[in-house]
């Protein structure tokens, strides 16, 4: 039975106390010492990163993105595909010359990976340069674990298995001035076959609809123009919680805080979305005209074995849904390609929902096995090359449809989110979340502007101010 924990308040103050204490022994060090944090994954591991770079400005490190002048190195780790594994284990191993250079280097590895099986001991034997090791659920206690490592203790691995907690008020540094991520909500409750989330990422547990508020008035009231709110299966949000707040409750409360943003969210499950959630997009005028809905397969008996709890046509009665109460709403999606067991027709079924529901981008993925999960013990009988070649075809569809989409843009005025800078043009956003590059003043970032769409390509369109 699983079991909701909030770190008392008691708790959060004695992590608040040592980071004061290191804070002291980094007052008078020249240079200032300096950290490093290196983010794999999600959105939600970027939100934890930024908790991470807060405790250690309040213990007072700088930042740096050089591993040799670094201090202190967090690796926070994803474990969703084996590609990112790999490549976390290649850099963590690398590190071995920054930890020579520096001896008293610090390495810290964290995140989802840390929470797989035998992970921990994998790391224990052969990376003996990393010194902590510590699973998502016990983030809050970083500064903790970073003190011992300063007054000379032995390596710290915390990785029990766990359903995870709530902890509030940790301090956050924000690698944007005009959009933020705001978590609502953790863990997972879906336990999707091909899925290892649920596993090392916990249960769900919402935050209470008040912390939320609080965090968004506040973002507000910074001047962010962008709230992206997070959770591993937003639609949930609220079940586990006496209040009764669900989650189109929550954004019709944040959509009621003076100034003007944009309320984003991701990601929404197809088993919880429904009539509610979109009519309270409709109606709430600070909510982005964009739905992330992963499909992931077009196949039903794909769907029944990936337990993804819905079938192929229940899926496009919501798009249809979601289209009559916004005709302007921008959709994307998942797509899993190589499920174990997938036959060329089933593949065909989902390039048939992709021509019927036109999506205007989508994250295609080759199945990748999760060891612990039940589709990493599925009989595939299909080639890489064979997945490669249907992946191929899957793509070149989308591209096209994103291309033909994107050109009948062209032509409109519409409001965009300046938000920064590549080369030589400023970045923005619609409300549906496409891309738009322009040719302006960077005093611009962070302001709505109108522009005229001149162009297109299959990822982004070009414009001018109007």
């Amino acid at each position: 039975m699983k079991q909701r924990i909030e770190i008392t308040a008691q708790e959060l103050a004695r992590q608040r106390d040592i980071m004061e204490r290191v804070a002291e022994l980094n007052a008078g060090l020249e240079p200032p010492p300096l950290a490093l944090v290196d983010t794999y994954g999600c959105q939600q591991n970027e939100a934890d990163s930024e908790k991470l770079r807060g405790m250690l400005k309040a213990m007072g490190y700088g930042e740096t993105r050089d591993e040799y002048a670094a201090d202190v190195i967090v690796i926070n780790t994803c474990a969703v595909r084996e590609h990112a594994e790999q490549r976390v284990l290649g850099n963590v191993g690398a590190l071995t010359h920054t930890k020579k250079a520096r001896p008293s280097q610090i390495i810290c590895l964290c995140g989802c990976m840390m929470q797989e099986p035998g992970m921990a001991d994998r790391i224990k034997n052969s990376y003996r340069h990393v010194r902590v090791v510590f699973g998502p659920h016990e983030l809050w206690r970083f500064p903790e674990f970073l003190l011992r490592q300063l007054q000379g203790e032995g390596r710290i691995f915390e990785t029990a298995p766990s359903d995870g907690c709530v902890a509030e008020g940790l301090p956050s540094s924000r690698d944007s001035a005009v959009k933020a991520w705001l978590p609502v909500m953790y863990g997972c409750d879906n336990f999707c076959s091909y899925c290892i989330v649920p596993y090392v990422r916990g249960r769900e547990r919402s935050r209470r609809p008040e912390d939320v508020l609080e965090e968004a008035r506040a973002l507000a009231a910074a001047g962010y123009k962008d709230i992206t709110l997070l959770g591993q299966n937003v639609n949930s949000y609220g079940k586990d919680l006496p209040e009764g707040v669900d989650f189109s409750d929550l954004i019709a409360r944040i959509n009621d805080i003076p100034g003007d943003f944009l309320i984003r969210f991701m990601t929404s499950h197809p088993k919880d979305a429904g009539e509610k959630l979109f009519s309270t997009m409709a109606n709430c005028e600070k909510c982005a005209r964009h739905i992330h809905l992963p499909f992931q397969s077009g196949s039903n008996r794909v769907l029944s074995a990936m337990n993804r709890r819905y079938t192929r046509e229940a899926y496009l009665d919501l798009i249809r849904m979601a289209r009559a109460y916004m005709p302007d709403v921008v959709l994307t999606s998942d797509v899993i390609v190589g499920f174990p067991g997938e036959t060329e027709e089933e593949f065909e079924d989902t390039l048939r929902l992709v021509e019927e529901v036109r999506f205007d981008a989508l994250f295609t993925f080759i199945f990748s096995p999760r060891t612990g999960t039940p589709a990493a013990r599925m009989p595939d009988p299909f080639t890489r090359e064979e997945k490669q070649r249907r992946f191929d075809a899957l793509v070149a569809l989308q591209n096209r449809i994103s291309e033909e989409k994107h050109r009948a843009y062209v032509g409109r005025a519409l409001r965009v989110l300046v938000d920064g800078q590549e080369g030589d043009y400023l970045t923005s956003r619609t409300s549906g979340g496409r891309l738009v590059r322009l040719r302006a003043d960077a005093s611009l970032t962070g302001t709505f502007q109108t522009v005229r769409i001149t162009g297109s390509n299959t990822w982004a369109l070009f414009g001018e101010l109007v």
